[in-house]
């Protein structure tokens, strides 16, 4: 079999599945650990962002985590379109195969569901994008940090963007589209990748379980302290 049949054959697609997203998790690792700075300012009120502020422009101006962003959004792209194409073809499958829907005997309403919840995700991103990481990397629309003039102050944007308690709202949902995308995509990349020994899945399933609900939810919070006042600009 030839390397590019091997991409476009159903074994190629949940590879490519599989690597893109543990790739995105380790992602998403960073990106909250970077995010979560702003709680900085609920043991400290007078840090205003401070501390947030300079992680963002540290992943700003490091030369390699630029070029890892231009990999970042090639996994994206590459995980949308290959989930999109087995989606399709799983869906195909189960027209052909079940004449009566089995349900949760099958498999998890999420499971069955990722294209739905990754659509929900990429719609999100989009808007994401368009309110930070834009005005952060390209077009640097955004105010000078008080201690810095070099500096953006994306902690201010944040703050007043999650005035606005429809994009709360949106924002908690979205991270409640990602819990239930990782319930299934973290164990799934795994197995894809040749994971099958029944000790290490339990533990992959149990990790991937907390690392469902933790990351999602410190995600969640952030609009929800912004909102709420627990972090504020003083």
């Amino acid at each position: 079999m030839k390397w590019s049949e091997f991409f476009t054959s159903s074994i190629g697609k949940k590879l490519v599945m599989g690597l893109t997203g543990i790739f995105l998790i380790l992602f998403l690792v960073v990106h909250v650990g970077i995010n979560a700075c702003i709680f900085a300012d609920v043991f400290d009120p007078t840090d205003n962002g401070e501390i947030f502020n300079r992680a963002a422009h540290f992943m700003a101006v490091t030369i390699v985590i630029r070029i890892a962003e231009v990999g970042l959004f090639a996994g994206i792209i590459l995980h949308i379109v290959q989930g999109y194409l087995l989606s399709a073809q799983n869906q195909s499958r189960r027209g052909q195969n079940y004449a009566v829907p089995m349900g949760n005997k099958g498999s998890k309403w999420y499971s069955r569901s990722m294209g739905l919840l990754g659509t929900l995700i990429l719609m999100f991103l989009v808007l994401h994008v368009s309110q930070f990481w834009w005005d952060s990397r390209i077009s640097h629309n955004l105010p000078a940090a008080t201690y810095d003039a070099d500096q953006h102050d994306l902690f201010a944007r944040m703050i007043e963007v999650f005035q606005n308690p429809v994009m709360v709202i949106i924002y908690v949902l979205a991270c409640i589209s990602l819990t239930w995308h990782l319930m299934h995509g973290f164990q799934s990349a795994f197995r894809t990748i040749g994971l099958h020994n029944n000790r290490y899945l339990k533990m992959v399933n149990c990790i991937g379980v907390g690392f469902s609900i933790l990351i999602p939810l410190i995600f969640a919070l952030m609009p929800i302290a912004c909102y709420l006042g627990w972090v504020a600009i003083d």
